[in-house]
């Protein structure tokens, strides 16, 4: 039989707490009785061996071999992983206090999470599951099905699936604590676990298990590491100097704009006045101050992570268990980006109608400060038609944004042997609710617009008491809360059904009901004036106002069959058959259009239903050699944000040039010269019959090859293919900006209750538009030796990708390996961990562990060449490269004192920073690299300590 591999293990437990995960070694060493579970990817329950599908396994020991204290850590370790969302995106980058897996790049949203084999409340509508709700230190082993797996889970599980297995059995009380703290300052972090275990399942009957962990980690601020602490980084390429320049027009003080029919001024009052940018993290540029806000935002954002874990179960007899687990979490990421920055309307005319229209309240410190110095700019002041004041709140500080997951899962259910079936039936309540909070640096648009017009605070000129001034504008109140919540209940089944050559096949068969319900109910400021929120004048600089309340809810249901048939004595042939039923979703209140037309509560979107296969082979043709191969279909129904969300305000776009460019289109006058920032909005798909969202179709194959060379070394290799059509998908704001076609259908002009004029918009409402194709190995080798100072293992695995591409009519094949895409993402052509282990005794263990990412093509960012005389000069386009990133980590693990077992170790141990990116965009807010892929941390040392009493 093949030995166990990292990436070999079989996945099990789909079910439950009570069904005894029992490793292979476990069940030769223990019990004569040959015992059989359920593997991840199969419902029929048979002997834990390699099996058909391709899986990868962390066992709980290379799981603390990581160094890492929390999951999402986890999930970004493994090299199948790519596309996901991580902890910094919510600096700014719309992370929104969320952390996420996905496997093969494929994206989060096709990647379902498990706990024990179960589904968990998702974030948003679809599948995606924030992992800060889930403890590392309850943990037992964390298992991925990397080959999609439809026709078991249903919809959403086309990538494939992650499952985390919790403890179980346990009778030991362990306490656990882990410091962990950088070389430099900045982002430390500390765990603390206590666990309890009560009964024996085998000898008592019963086994009753709790657990409590808190975890915490600091932030990290851009200015604590070199190589992000401004917007302004020098670099040398091709022997020449160059700068990064991302700075901001949104400055404090606030640039103002002046508009007459012949001439458009940008300039700072602040610089004419004084000749120089007098505020901190200013620069001049031309007549105007830039602002360097990438000097001010957070690297990573601060964490914190409560939970109670606990699970039993009781054994009624020898065939029949009851189970019930329980996981409840509070999970808070605090998050501080830039302080706010905001366009704001002194007057304006419409363009169309030509028609006035002046806020009053900023009328006086215009006039008293910006009026006075028009004339050193060539503008006569009663030709100004429109000004504009681009506000940077300093002031009042960075926003900073907390945002709190408060989780509860809980499950039941009993396993038992009837008439010769192995029988699980459960019910699972899984819900968590999610909070934002301001908790500084946003302000009340009617409270700052008071002080404006009363004049104890000037926008346009440097406020020596200007924090304590703009104190009582600051927001500190809830900006929105979230409630999701799944039920499900479901019941399978397998038995050996008749007999072949190769032994006894085995049929499995088993349907489930879930209802899901989600409300988005945002705060009165975060809805601001409209029809929804009658007598509200209130907005929030610096935010989000214009969001829209959903309260929506759908059911499902599904059931499956599957026959495993062991056609010969090495040749092993699975099929499976799963078909589901998704309801229209059900809107249980009213939202506005653009226009401010209501859609009441109803039925919205269409029925979705859909049938899938899959077919697996196993073959060994020798003892030492398996193959392996499958070939299935999946689909995804759309999400009930996709079909039932609300026209909301999307924030701002990228930097992009105005693509409005024929003569007499009314929009075009609202363009802005240049490169500039321009409103969006998003909405869901409501539609019904004609356009209405259909179901994303996929087919999965995978072909793999096992081999056990010798006693000392194995390799393991899979090609794997993913193709999706009818792909649900908003455009990309680079699709819809440089695509005359696109830009023309979905840009409008939009009145902003926060700048209080109107702007040019782009809307993205989710559509069947885009087929993607997905492709790539993943491999791994073991070899084992003994040698003079102890047994040696090394582990090389990795994912290397052969295709990664989108195409979205009208705009062509793109394809993201090695490069940026419209998307703003990167799929890294390989990604690879080396790991070495040494076991010198029992009582000592080393490991140097080499973790890889290639490099690939860099984003085209704001650069500019660096004069002779060490000045900024031209802006220049420019193509480079982002270098590979490699770093080490090395872990001593320690057992001299009986029941006490002490880790130490270094991640980064030769302080590898962050290779040079010029991306403005993807992710947070940071500058000069990319948080989302490398770790900003530096060398850092962490000590783990554990006893067993």
């Amino acid at each position: 039989m093949l030995k166990q591999t990292v990436i070999s293990a079989s996945l099990r437990s789909i079910f439950s707490v009570g069904l005894g995960l029992l490793s292979t070694n476990a069940m030769a060493q223990d019990s004569q009785v040959i015992q059989r579970v359920e593997i991840t990817g199969s419902s029929i329950k048979r002997i834990n061996q390699e099996g058909a599908l391709p899986v990868q396994s962390l066992s709980r020991a290379e799981i603390e071999q990581t160094g890492v204290t929390n999951v999402a850590d986890l999930v970004a370790l493994l090299p199948a992983m790519q596309g996901f969302i991580t902890s910094s995106a919510s600096v700014n980058g719309g992370g929104g206090g969320v952390q996420t897996a996905s496997v093969h790049a494929i994206g989060t949203a096709y990647t379902l999470v498990l706990l024990n084999g179960r589904r968990m409340a998702p974030y948003g509508t679809g599948s995606a599951v924030n992992l800060a709700s889930i403890p590392l230190s309850a943990v037992e082993r964390v298992e991925i099905l990397t080959d999609g797996a439809s026709t078991l889970y249903g919809s959403d599980a086309i990538a494939g699936v992650i499952n985390f297995i919790l403890k179980k059995n346990h009778q030991d009380l362990t306490i656990d604590g882990t410091l962990t703290s950088p070389e430099k300052s900045g982002g430390r972090s500390s765990n603390f676990s206590i666990s309890k275990g009560f009964g024996d399942l085998d000898k008592d009957g019963y086994n009753l298990m709790l657990a409590y962990s808190h975890d915490e980690q600091k932030s990290l601020n851009a200015n604590q590491r070199e190589f992000s602490k401004s917007g302004i980084r020098r670099f040398e390429q091709g022997g020449k100097q160059y700068a990064i320049s991302q700075t901001s027009g949104n400055s404090n003080p606030a640039n103002v704009e002046v508009v007459t029919a012949n001439a458009d001024k940008l300039f700072s009052a602040d610089f004419l006045t004084n000749g120089q940018c007098t505020a901190a993290n200013t620069f001049v540029n031309g007549n105007a101050c830039r602002y360097d806000y990438a000097a001010t935002v957070q690297l990573m954002p601060e964490l914190k992570r409560d939970s109670v874990f606990a699970n039993g179960t009781l054994r009624l007899n020898t065939d029949t268990n009851l189970f019930s687990e329980l996981v409840m979490s509070k999970f808070s990421n605090t998050a501080r980006y830039a302080p706010a920055a905001q366009p704001l309307t002194v007057f304006s005319t419409d363009p169309e109608t030509g028609v006035k229209s002046v806020n009053a309240a900023y009328m006086g410190a215009y006039n008293k400060t910006v009026v006075p110095l028009l004339s050193k700019v060539g503008i006569n002041a009663a030709d100004a038609t429109d000004a504009f004041l681009y506000y940077r709140g300093a002031d009042a500080g960075g926003r900073t944004d907390e945002y709190r997951t408060d989780a509860i899962h809980f499950v039941a259910g009993a396993d038992s042997r009837v008439a010769g079936w192995d029988v699980n039936a459960a019910y699972t309540h899984s819900q968590n609710k999610q909070i934002d909070t301001a908790v500084a640096g946003y302000l009340s648009g009617n409270a700052f617009e008071e002080l404006v017009r009363s004049g104890a605070y000037n926008p346009f000129v440097v406020n020596p008491n200007g924090a304590s001034v703009l104190a009582p504008a600051v927001l500190h109140q809830v900006l929105g809360t979230t409630h999701s919540k799944i039920d499900v209940a479901n019941v399978r089944g397998s038995r050996e059904v008749f007999t072949l050559p190769g032994g006894a096949a085995s049929l499995g068969l088993g349907a489930d009901f879930t209802r899901q319900s989600y409300q988005d109910d945002p705060s009165a400021i975060s809805k601001g004036p409209g029809p929804g929120n009658p007598g509200w004048t209130d907005v929030t600089i610096g935010g989000g106002t214009g969001s829209q309340a959903l309260d929506a809810s759908r059911k499902s249901w599904g059931s499956f069959a599957e026959l495993l048939m062991p056609v010969m004595k090495n040749l092993e042939l699975t099929g499976a058959l799963r078909y589901d039923s998704y309801d229209a979703v059900e809107k249980h209140n009213t939202s506005y259009d653009i226009n401010g037309v209501p859609s009441k509560a109803g039925t919205v979107g269409e029925d979705v239903a859909k049938a899938t296969y899959k077919l697996s082979a196993r073959y060994t043709p020798v003892q030492s050699v398996m193959l392996r191969g499958s070939y299935g279909t999946g689909f995804k129904a759309p999400t009930m944000n996709d079909v039932a969300d609300p026209l909301k305000n999307g924030g701002s776009s990228e930097f992009f040039a105005c693509p409005i460019t024929k003569a007499g289109d009314p929009r075009l006058i609202y363009c802005k010269a240049g490169e500039s920032e321009y409103g969006l909005l998003t909405s869901g798909n409501a539609t019904k019959g004609n356009g209405s969202l259909q179901a994303e179709r996929s087919k999965q194959s995978s072909l793999g090859l096992r081999w056990e060379a010798t006693s000392a070394l194995s390799v393991g290799v899979d090609l794997w293919d993913v193709k999706l059509r009818n792909q649900i998908r908003t455009l990309s704001q680079e699709q819809i900006f440089t695509n005359p076609v696109l830009a023309d259908k979905y840009i409008s002009v939009y009145y902003d209750p926060i700048q209080k004029s109107k702007v040019l918009v782009a809307t993205l409402s989710p559509v069947n538009l885009a087929s993607s194709h997905y492709r790539g190995i993943d491999f791994d080798s073991t070899y084992k030796t003994g040698t003079p100072l102890g047994k040696l293992a090394v582990n090389w695995s990795g994912t290397y990708m052969l295709k990664a591409e989108q195409d979205v009519p009208g705009s062509g094949v793109e394809q993201s390996i090695g490069r940026f895409d419209s998307y703003n993402d990167v799929v890294f052509r390989l990604i690879s961990r080396v790991n070495f282990s040494l076991k010198s005794s029992e009582k000592l263990s080393n490991t140097l562990t080499v973790n890889y990412r290639s490099g690939y093509h860099d984003a085209a960012g704001p650069v500019v060449a660096v004069n002779a005389d060490g000045t900024l000069g031209d802006a220049v386009k420019m193509k480079r490269d982002v270098s590979d990133y490699t770093t080490v980590d090395y872990q001593a693990k320690l057992n001299f004192i009986k029941n006490l077992t002490l880790t130490l170790g270094v991640r980064n141990l030769l302080a590898e920073e962050p290779p040079l990116s010029i991306r403005n965009s993807g992710g947070g807010n940071q500058v000069g690299y990319d948080g989302r892929y490398t770790d900003p941390l530096g060398r850092t040392f962490y000590v783990t300590a554990a006893y067993k009493f």
